[in-house]
């Protein structure tokens, strides 16, 4: 019966090297097994078992542990009967049921030895969540670009088009991130959405808004202080549509749809607000959300260059206007 690694939990920057490649651009999962005090598990598979049950991953953890596929450092296969080693390191890959591919490239925008900026499309998520992983732009792009190490500085709605910035080099993924959190980069959006003219336009949103992890939609927080900041300014009309400018000061969950619904004019194609739809069909493309990250500005950390970036996507309902008028 072989026994796992132990090492210190104290020593947490001495992580052994995974002993699995990326899978189709995603890393194995990595696990270090926690103290056991009270000796509640005396072998790995009795550890995995609690851990994983009652969630989708129960039966899986099972196939892989019996399998083999379950590895230690070095590339040693694990079994259910080892025993458990607190502070052990383990790896796997999760099985995975198939997911429908995203029929829509991933243009690049700017390319560097620090930086990749890229038009991410509608319906793509920007990292692996839920049951988005291998079609997510991250898990793409590692393998398009053979850039294994590639990581993202910020996130895109799913739903949401437009420019992402990613770091190339692990060592420069928290220059970038940093600009986002110092709110160091200037972003604008472009949506399509009814045109009201009894709503005054420019205005700045301010707004307190709160997104509870589970739920589809994020809230106002009536009389709470404001933690989002929109500024909305209408650029064009046609055929009862407008086409608007929004500028985000802030950076909320959902915060420029919250925030255009709250004026009466939810954009176009969005199945949250200002009501969640049904389940759609995830291989459904025919009506995106009409939101597009248009520009983005700042200067590189790492470079010095002043950066001034826009998207080559543009919004259908703009053009195809038949279909559009009635909303998502």
């Amino acid at each position: 019966m072989q026994r796992l690694r132990w090492t210190p939990m104290s020593r947490r920057s001495h992580i052994p090297p995974a002993p699995l490649p990326q899978l189709a651009g995603i890393d194995p999962v990595r696990l270090r097994l926690p103290p056991d005090p009270q000796g509640l598990w005396p072998d790995l598979g009795a550890y995995l078992t609690a851990r994983y049950a009652g969630t989708r991953g129960a039966e899986s953890m099972a196939r892989l542990l019996e399998s083999g596929r379950v590895l230690g450092p070095g590339g040693r296969v694990l079994r259910p009967r080892d025993p458990y080693e607190p502070g052990a390191f383990l790896w796997f890959h999760r099985d995975m049921p198939p997911e429908p591919v995203v029929p829509f490239p991933i243009r690049v925008v700017h390319r560097d030895e620090h930086l990749l900026v890229v038009d991410k499309p509608h319906f793509l998520a920007t990292t692996p969540r839920g049951s988005h992983v291998f079609q997510t732009a991250l898990a793409r792009l590692r393998v398009e670009l053979d850039l294994p190490a590639l990581s993202p500085a910020h996130r895109l709605d799913r739903m949401t088009a437009g420019l992402v910035m990613f770091s190339i080099r692990p060592e420069d993924r928290g220059a970038y991130q940093s600009l986002f959190e110092q709110r160091k980069v200037f972003k604008e959006y472009e949506a399509i959405a009814p045109h009201d003219p009894r709503v005054a336009l420019p205005r700045t949103v301010r707004s307190h808004i709160e997104k509870v992890r589970g739920e589809m939609a994020a809230v106002e927080v009536a009389g709470a202080e404001p933690n989002a900041e929109s500024l909305v300014e209408l650029v064009d009309t046609r055929g009862g549509l407008g086409r608007y400018r929004l500028t985000p000061h802030t950076g909320r969950t959902h915060q420029l749809r919250v925030h255009m619904n709250a004026l009466g004019l939810p954009i176009l194609g969005d199945p949250v607000y200002p009501v969640v739809a049904q389940a759609a069909d995830p291989a459904d493309y025919r009506r995106p959300l009409q939101l597009l990250a248009r520009r983005l500005a700042f200067t590189d950390p790492l470079t010095g260059t002043d950066h001034r970036l826009e998207s080559g996507l543009t919004l259908r309902a703009w053009d195809d206007l038949p279909g559009w008028e009635a909303g998502p």
